[in-house]
């Protein structure tokens, strides 16, 4: 991996839809864990974990070694897939068959036409993989075959404007948009996807200039979400309808007077209470309450992640617990989660290298 300023950063100092037509073969095993990392940077591919969400403590199991920087991974709601991006000068995806819980074999990796690729979704009912290249500011779909294996990429979209570095890539709730965040346009740009596997660009929503925009989440009910920024340390209240965002006033992740501070992941909790945002530098994360209609956010705590640079940041599918990738430390930090207020306790330390996303 080519050492830009987004690796400088992290390396300096130490899923939304099933393929047509698959049957689920297991239920989704919610102790088992996903580790995403960089292999230039200690990593050996993706590293396999079982957890107790009672306890907050983890176990390693293993590693599925062959592919390379898996940076950040989706599972596909069926069970069977997992997806990967390869953030490499010459970007590239990996499908990976889950045969049982933790056991992993690769079907097959596909060029992004890209550099650099960071995130990735799965849409149109999961027709389609999706992904965010950040070197060259460009989106990439590749179609879903069948048996969870990528076909060749049908599609190649640069972002409009100077320096563009796409970020994320995410399905709005109705399924009829793919929104892209670029942190170097501070833009979110909205698509729709026909066949066969094509973008066509339908809005544009600016977030102010420098901000730099990293990703975004819905409120569960649709009408909003919110955009962390990496480079202005705030996130970003958004009112939301057809494939349309309207940005409101950016509110600081991080006290003042707090080291510079670049926010990594951005969260809300599966019932819209709560918004939970990853703080590299000041190494904390901020917990915001969420007004029961969605429109604004109170930040009510920031609490240290007991690690160095935490780009991740998941919550468990029982809701009790959060887990924090702490890229430099080379740790995963669990927490204890109040339902009720939001706030979190820490729950144990698991040391790993270079952890940078969690899938859980």
């Amino acid at each position: 991996m080519a050492t830009t300023r987004r690796t400088f950063l992290g390396l300096t100092g130490a899923a939304a839809a099933a393929a047509a037509g698959i049957t689920p073969a297991f239920a989704r095993d919610s102790a088992t864990l996903y580790i995403g990392t960089y292999t230039s940077a200690g990593g050996t591919g993706i590293g396999l974990a079982s957890y107790d969400a009672t306890s907050g403590a983890i176990t390693a199991t293993g590693v599925l070694t062959g592919v390379q920087e898996p940076s950040f991974l989706i599972a596909d709601p069926s069970a069977r897939f997992l997806y990967a991006v390869n953030e490499q000068t010459d970007g590239g995806v990996t499908a990976v068959a889950v045969d049982a819980p933790g056991k992993l074999r690769v079907l097959n990796r596909q060029s992004t036409g890209g550099s650099a690729p960071c995130h990735l979704a799965l849409v149109a009912d999961g027709k389609y993989l999706v992904s965010a290249n950040y070197g060259s500011g460009d989106v990439a779909v590749h179609p879903v075959n069948a048996d969870g294996s990528l076909a060749a990429r049908t599609d190649l979209v640069k972002h409009v404007g100077a320096a563009p570095h796409a970020h994320q890539v995410v399905e709005d709730p109705t399924g009829q948009y793919i929104l892209s965040v670029d942190l170097g346009t501070d833009t979110v740009y909205t698509y729709t996807i026909a066949a066969p596997g094509k973008l066509t660009e339908t809005a544009q929503a600016k977030l102010e200039t420098g901000a730099g925009p990293r990703h975004l989440a819905f409120h569960p009910n649709g009408r909003y979400a919110y955009v962390a920024n990496e480079l202005d340390s705030t996130v970003v209240p958004c009112e939301y309808a057809d494939g349309r965002l309207t940005p409101g006033t950016p509110l600081p992740t991080a006290p003042a007077n707090s080291p510079q501070n670049y926010p990594g992941e951005v969260i809300v909790s599966a019932d819209g209470n709560f918004v939970y945002v990853s703080n590299r530098g000041h190494n904390s994360i901020a917990v915001f309450a969420i007004s029961a209609d969605g429109a604004t956010l109170t930040r009510t705590a920031t609490p240290s992640t007991g690690g160095d640079w935490p780009r991740h940041c998941a919550i468990d599918p029982t809701g009790t617990l959060l887990l924090v990738s702490n890229q430099r430390s080379n740790s995963i930090t669990t927490f204890h989660r109040n339902q009720q207020t939001g706030t979190l306790t820490p729950a144990g330390s698991f040391t790993t290298p270079s952890p940078v996303c969690t899938l859980v």
